[in-house]
């Protein structure tokens, strides 16, 4: 899919059970053996929603080894990464690399860059 169409299908009725079904499977593609010592919560904020809402916003917090995922923002994070659908995507993806894609503003990081730097190294994406 082009740029454009996936802006498209992220801002129809489709979008809730895209982001659902990408993030459901962060934590059976997380690596504990790549995260010992990396505690921390990594929200993503994804743009481009519909009129109603704007963003969804997805928490996945690291500790001790494990792997969590949320649909719903917390109260405070270590690290946050907005994004459009298309550069989510090509992260979620493998297409995209994600410190070139934060480096030519792409991707907006707040916080912790160095957990946000290390973080897609804790899973195993699968190459497009």
């Amino acid at each position: 899919m082009s740029d454009k169409e996936i802006s498209e299908t992220m801002r129809g009725e489709h979008r809730g059970a895209v982001l659902d079904a990408v993030f459901g499977r962060f934590p059976e593609l997380f690596r504990p053996d790549k995260a010992k010592g990396v505690a921390g919560t990594v929200q993503f904020r994804i743009t481009g929603g519909p009129d109603e809402q704007p963003h969804d916003t997805y928490e996945i917090v690291i500790d001790e080894g494990t792997c969590a995922v949320s649909p719903e923002a917390g109260e405070s994070y270590d690290a946050s990464l907005m994004m459009a659908p298309p550069e989510f995507v090509k992260m979620a993806t493998g297409r995209g690399n994600p410190t070139m894609l934060a480096m030519r503003g792409k991707i907006k990081v707040k916080g912790d860059i160095a957990l946000a730097a290390k973080f897609p190294s804790l899973f195993d994406i699968p190459k497009a």
